[in-house]
């Protein structure tokens, strides 16, 4: 709301345009309906931001690329892996490293990752969803044994995909595992 409260204060002063940046759009995820009477909230807070008067808006990672076409303004869509990658390059990493999906539904992000690290070998966990916000890892599909696991996502909620991936990928045989995301929410304890 205090977002809507400044874009009209803005409005209101004679602002030419306004750039609206959220570096966390929290709606992405509820990019389509999973069934019947549920809103599509990331087209709505598209739509709201639009009929408040912003004229452009950029947004970091966004967890569904298809959110972007809900905006009938410019978005500018920005991308926090060279502050992660400046990040992995200042620790003492082995060279022997595999880039790790903790989702199938990650793995584009994974495979881009893998190649700004000297085209790393790209390795998936399978996982089956339970519900909202509850993930069960199911198994391992690549190589990590005796590697450095790199686990790359957009955004860490409760850490569950994140620990049960980190712990398959232990017994699995990494060597060390680091997980890496943009959007760090923790909503759980």
């Amino acid at each position: 709301m205090e977002l809507f409260i400044m874009i009209d204060a803005c409005r209101r002063a004679s602002a030419r345009s306004i750039t609206v940046v959220i570096p966390y759009f929290g709606y992405a995820r509820a990019d389509r309906k999973a069934q019947g009477r549920e809103a599509i909230t990331a087209k709505l807070a598209a739509n709201l931001l639009t009929e408040a008067g912003s004229d452009r808006v950029i947004v970091c990672d966004m967890h569904s690329a298809q959110a972007l076409g809900y905006f009938d303004i410019p978005v500018d869509h920005i991308y926090g892996q060279p502050v992660i990658l400046d990040y992995l390059a200042s620790k003492t990493i082995s060279k022997d490293l595999v880039v790790v999906s903790p989702d199938v539904g990650g793995v584009v992000r994974a495979r881009a990752f893998a190649k700004k690290l000297s085209d790393a070998p790209l390795a998936i966990v399978d996982k089956r969803r339970q519900g909202h916000n509850l993930s069960e890892v199911m198994h391992l599909i690549g190589d990590v044994k005796g590697k450095v696991a790199i686990m790359v996502d957009d955004m860490i909620d409760t850490a569950g995909t994140i620990t049960s991936g980190a712990a398959l990928l232990k017994q699995e045989g990494a060597e060390a595992v680091y997980a890496c995301c943009t959007h760090a929410v923790l909503s759980m304890q």
